[in-house]
């Protein structure tokens, strides 16, 4: 027995006093998960003095981490046997939830952006919210939707290490919170790097209040930490009201205000404060507007604590943030109310003032009248525009699309493209096949293997290699055949699940 499969074994003895075959579902994963970690250590560890990319995003859709993490580190073939040797199915994480950290496709964005970032050894970190509820587990009674808190941490988070030493404070116009970061290793395939996905949770600087407790009110005196704890209960909480709107801003500052500080730390500590050099030690990717607010909050870091002048800061600023635009609608950008934004974030607004001031004063000295400036406000009476303020303070914007792209030029942002052609770029969005192809359907990722080398799950151009057989006909015999087999796949999960039974000879149109 090798080096990874005693050490699950011991885990499973020492901390659950349990054997591999009697061992439930979540002991299994906390072993299997936790043997694995302690071989990412030494490299998670190493870290080279070069330029880190920072990706800022509200949301990072992973997916099931033990599969992805095993398959990276060459370890899954040797799990899946190890579990079976001992009569356990290898499906079996099956049954734990995805980490609830995302949504839809800006954070499975995020997340193939990390693989596949670790696997080409690209120092690039992913810094987001650690939601405790995600957005919601979903279910259907009588042909309705029912939505259910997606309580996903209640299997543990072998994952993730807790910060403390780390932990820093946010400050908000009625609330004071400390952010806890817990990090959690994107392990490159094969020989890749080791970057870190950090997410923070929000905590009460003071979880209880003692005294209030003896004078019997109880709630009050538990009242900061559940404030505290709301603003990482949920992904895009609703946001109808004011308070929701309070709510959303809070995460957003929340967790860029949080990385800025970590990240302007950082720097000092290795380079004083000459912070001429901030940007070539670090470049922030602003995954849609949610993050938006780092820019101001860095300004403001700049020049309250570090005391650079305005055009210094700003320089730093610019040269810093790059902004991926998600829509090429006008309406879904999005905007904040100003007496709003004073009233959560006050200490920030000043340098939005300083934001919009100076890019008047840019648009006038490029000869626009006053007239035509008005429609580049990044305050426009009482709203300010967070994609204006992330196009003018940062040195690129892109499109995830070829044809989303030249839309942003022509329509949506085209007047900011005439004002500034050079920063606008295309980042056609991408996959990363390990988890789409190599987890996802590992009978056919095998016979690609055999066809083509393993070469492919790095650099998905050897599919070519396949053209050659597309007219073989034992190969598309058994591409046919594992064709099959993943129908009936499918129809005994849908009979499992759903208590509905399929025949795989049906023709499935399948829309995600």
């Amino acid at each position: 027995m090798q080096d990874f499969e005693k050490k699950v074994q011991a885990i499973l003895e020492l901390e659950d006093n349990t054997a591999p075959e009697k061992a439930s579902a979540v002991q299994l994963y906390h072993a299997v998960s936790k043997a694995a970690l302690s071989q990412v250590f030494p490299r998670w560890k190493e870290k080279k003095e070069q330029k880190r990319a920072c990706y800022l995003s509200a949301e990072f859709l992973l997916g099931r981490l033990v599969y992805s993490n095993l398959l990276n580190l060459g370890l899954l073939d040797r799990c899946n046997t190890f579990l079976t040797d001992h009569g356990i199915d290898p499906a079996v994480f099956e049954q734990i939830e995805d980490d609830a950290l995302g949504n839809g496709g800006l954070g499975r964005l995020a997340a193939c952006f990390l693989d596949s970032a670790a696997a080409l050894r690209i120092p690039l970190d992913g810094f987001g919210i650690r939601y405790r509820y995600g957005l919601f587990r979903q279910r259907f009674e009588d042909g309705f939707q029912k939505e259910e808190a997606d309580d996903w941490l209640r299997f543990g988070d072998p994952w993730s290490i807790r910060k403390d030493a780390e932990a820093v404070r946010v400050c908000f116009g009625d609330q004071t919170v400390k952010a806890v970061p817990y990090d959690m290793p994107v392990i490159g395939y094969g020989d890749g790097t080791v970057n870190t996905l950090r997410l923070w949770q929000a905590e009460a600087v003071e979880a209880f209040d003692f005294d209030l407790f003896n004078r019997q009110k109880y709630d009050e005196a538990v009242r900061q930490k559940n404030r505290a704890e709301d603003i990482c209960a949920v992904l895009y909480p609703n946001d109808d009201t004011d308070e929701g709107k309070r709510l959303r801003l809070k995460q957003q500052y929340f967790f860029t205000s949080a990385t800025m500080q970590t990240l302007a730390a950082r720097y000092v500590g290795e380079y004083g404060e000459d912070f001429s050099h901030f940007a070539e030690r670090y470049a922030v990717q602003l995954n849609d507007t949610h993050p938006t607010v780092a820019i101001p909050e860095l300004l403001r870091l700049l020049m309250e604590e570090h005391l650079l002048s305005f055009d210094e800061a700003f320089s730093v600023v610019q040269k810093t943030f790059s902004y991926t635009n998600h829509t090429i609608m006008a309406e879904a950008l999005e905007k904040w109310n100003v007496s709003l934004f004073c009233s959560v974030i006050p200490q920030v607004y000043p340098y939005v003032v300083l934001l919009n001031n100076a890019l008047m004063r840019e648009l006038s000295a490029k000869g626009l009248s006053p007239w035509e400036r008005e429609k580049y406000r990044i305050i426009d009476g009482q709203t300010i525009h967070m994609a204006r303020m992330a196009i003018f303070a940062g040195h690129t914007v892109n499109g995830v699309a070829r044809i989303h792209t030249e839309i942003l030029k022509n329509s949506a942002l085209k007047e900011w493209y005439r004002l500034y052609p050079d920063r606008f770029q295309n980042k056609t969005n991408g996959i990363t096949q390990r988890r789409w192809l190599a987890l996802c359907n590992p009978e056919l990722s095998a016979l690609v293997t055999e066809l083509c080398g393993d070469g492919w799950q790095t650099d998905l151009t050897r599919l070519k290699r396949l053209e050659p057989y597309a007219d073989d006909a034992d190969i598309l015999k058994r591409f046919a055949a594992i064709k099959q087999e993943k129908k009936r796949q499918l129809c005994e999960e849908i009979e499992k699940k759903e208590g509905v039974r399929l025949q795989p000879d049906f023709l499935f149109d399948v829309q995600i």
